[in-house]
């Protein structure tokens, strides 16, 4: 079939059939598709959308582009799970979320991303970690997940192949915020993965890709309609993404967050509450907690007992990192760190996080265009949360930079996402809605 056959049926409204879905997928595979076509079918689906059916077919032909993974003869102890966000700006629950549920009982082999758009990705974060192996060999895989019960990567070449093309144009084509291709991306990979459960962490707010609750309800029907029709039971929760997640954007300032989290050294309450909700949905869906109260205080208590940072630590030994990252992670720093201040007295009112997750791109920790190298130092920390009362000359964040007219730039920028008001609206909670049961 060709390309621009296919292409001109999406563009001008059409449904494709799950043959021309195939031949769409095949394409991205042995890449008969060029490039430019890829990302005209995907603004095509962006502006055109597809139905439900068109948006299954995808998803399972994405899914069986390669291989699907079998646990049932690896000797694991537990029930596989996972957890996927659809991307926010400073969001390290996987990193902690995984060594929780693992220490709990739980199976989870993370197949994770790369930063999107203005988002980060967790692949970026870890490989601050020196030595941290994003792909190891199948043997190696499985006996961290039998020793750490928990192993983030990324999807290896055989694993949803079709995605990982389609995701690397989409992030430089402005298709990022298509429904059908964000479900399609992220079940196809889970899929892959042989679940048994998931969770879905729907971002919204203006740092996440959907900004109105009525697309995120969206999204996670899609998201849970989808992974019911393949056979995986799943629930979704939309959480707000109008300030930063924690107190640091940039890769290898979250890993260090994220240790600081495990060990107790500092949890984040917006962070904390949104943890532990996510684990308790997979924890009660993957059946090791009868209730969802039941589950968080099993999650409660792989924190506290240090089980989850042992947890992590395993993992992060196992995959090649430093042997003791819990007290020794040899994370890099950024050569330049300039605090930013309060340019008046008044309540920190907002910050645009998504402006926040862009000075972050910026500066060198995300992707400008595909193949471009993360420079994994650079970032923004100890930054405030929203409500804040300040002073004139309080620091509002910390900027990470490369060099000194690059953290000047930054704080430029960054300027104009802060609003300092004289009475800031109350900020409501990290977690909107639980929209979804599973409907397998």
């Amino acid at each position: 079939m060709l390309a621009q056959s296919l292409i001109g049926v999406k563009r001008d409204g059409g449904t494709l059939s799950e043959a021309q879905i195939q031949a769409f997928v095949h394409g991205l595979v042995d890449e008969r598709w060029s490039e430019g076509q890829v990302a005209a079918m995907a603004m095509a689906i962006l502006l055109k959308g597809m139905t439900r059916g068109e948006c299954v077919a995808l998803t399972q032909a994405m899914t069986h582009s390669g291989l699907v993974l079998d646990w049932s003869d690896a000797g694991l102890a537990g029930p596989v799970l996972d957890k996927h966000s659809t991307g926010g700006v400073g969001d390290k629950v996987s990193l902690v979320l995984a060594p929780i549920v693992a220490a709990c009982g739980g199976v989870v082999p993370m197949v994770s991303g790369r930063g999107l758009g203005h988002t980060g990705g967790t692949l970026d974060k870890l490989q601050a970690l020196p030595g941290y192996a994003v792909a190891p060999p199948r043997e190696q895989l499985l006996r961290v997940l039998r020793e750490a019960g928990c192993a983030i990567v990324g999807a290896s070449a055989d694993l949803a192949p079709a995605d990982r093309r389609l995701y690397a144009i989409r992030d430089v084509t402005a298709t990022v915020e298509s429904v059908p291709l964000i479900t399609a991306s992220i079940l196809s990979k889970k899929l892959a993965a042989g679940l048994q459960a998931l969770v879905l962490d729907v971002k919204l707010g203006n740092g996440a890709f959907m900004h109105r609750l009525d697309d995120a309800r969206t999204l996670a029907r899609s998201l849970v309609e989808v992974a019911g029709a393949s056979g995986l039971p799943c629930r979704a929760l939309i959480t707000d993404m109008d300030q930063v997640l924690g107190r640091t954007a940039g890769n290898a300032l979250e890993v260090a967050e994220s240790l600081d989290f495990l060990t107790g050294a500092v949890r984040e309450p917006r962070l904390l509450a949104l943890t532990l909700a996510l684990s308790a949905q997979l924890l009660q869906l993957g059946g090791l907690a009868p209730t969802l109260a039941a589950g968080q205080a099993l999650a409660e208590a792989a924190l506290s007992s240090g089980r989850a940072a042992e947890c992590f630590a395993r993992m992060v030994a196992g995959l090649g990192g430093p042997a003791d990252v819990l007290t020794d992670a040899r994370l890099p720093a950024a050569p330049v760190q300039v605090d930013l201040v309060a340019p008046r007295d008044g309540v920190l009112a907002s910050m645009d996080a998504r402006a926040l997750g862009l000075v972050v791109v910026e500066l060198g920790g995300g992707r400008r265009r595909a193949g471009d190298t993360v420079d994994p130092r650079v970032g923004l920390s100890d930054i405030r949360p929203q409500g804040s009362l300040l002073r004139a000359g309080d620091p509002l964040l910390r900027v990470h930079a490369a060099n000194a007219a690059e953290a000047q730039a930054a704080c430029q920028s960054l300027l104009a996402a802060i609003t300092l008001a004289e009475v800031a609206a109350p900020v409501g909670p990290v977690v909107i809605e639980t929209l979804i049961e599973t409907l397998v």
